[in-house]
């Protein structure tokens, strides 16, 4: 059984990435809907959007059908995360600032980090490319939720969050330089990610704003 797991990690790590930031950020996003009082409908939809918005962006800029539009197994995924994310709401009172939702959310933004990463490099685009379409494929979706929720996209902020996708991003193109197969680069991305994010979580890293530069100058 053991090996079995293992074979189907190694030879397709887009399809397990994909799977697990599906669910994660349905979950993520629909916990959020869940805290502003949304009805059922409008959970639903903010939870597909953090899901699908970043990827089906990456699609379109490697000028392919968005996989959410080919596969009904993808809307499928995301909306078990739905469906988790209001079972949680049932047990806990603020499922949105629960250790599991901020694990979850750090999962979902390295698995999104290595898809788009994956995505990226068949496509045969540059370096740059690369990190900017692992970048977008694992924020974009929170950025169209927060614009549902009707406020400022979470990445525009000062909390460090887009950037370990594009440290994630970098990791994946330079293990790839160097000759790591893809499957050693996808979990070298998605270990850049997941581990930068939740040491950002728990050490309070903030990227600095302008207005606090001035003030050290000062």
């Amino acid at each position: 059984m053991n090996q079995d797991v293992i074979a189907i990690l190694f030879h397709d790590p887009f399809a397990v990435m994909n799977t697990i930031g599906l669910v994660a950020f349905a979950l993520v996003g629909s916990s959020k809907a869940v805290r502003e009082e949304f009805d059922l409908l409008g959970i639903t939809i903010v939870g597909l959007a953090m899901a699908f918005a970043g990827g089906a962006t990456r699609d379109m800029l490697v000028a392919r059908v968005p996989l959410v539009l080919q596969s009904p197994i993808e809307i499928g995924l995301g909306l078990f995360g739905v469906g988790l994310a209001i079972a949680l709401r049932i047990v806990l009172s603020a499922p949105d600032t629960h250790p599991i939702t901020l694990v979850a959310d750090a999962i979902g933004l390295a698995a999104f980090a290595t898809t788009g990463a994956i995505v990226a490099t068949d496509a045969g685009i540059s370096a740059f490319g690369v990190v900017a379409i692992a970048t977008i494929n694992a924020v974009g979706g929170g950025a169209v939720a927060d614009i549902f929720l009707d406020r400022a996209p979470f990445i525009l902020f000062e909390d460090f969050y887009a950037s370990c996708a594009v440290l994630g991003g970098s990791a994946y193109w330079l293990a790839g330089a160097l000759g790591a197969a893809g499957s050693t680069a996808a979990a070298v991305c998605a270990g850049m990610t997941v581990v930068t994010r939740l040491a950002a979580v728990t050490f309070d890293w903030h990227l600095p704003t302008v207005q606090q530069l001035g003030t050290r100058r000062d």
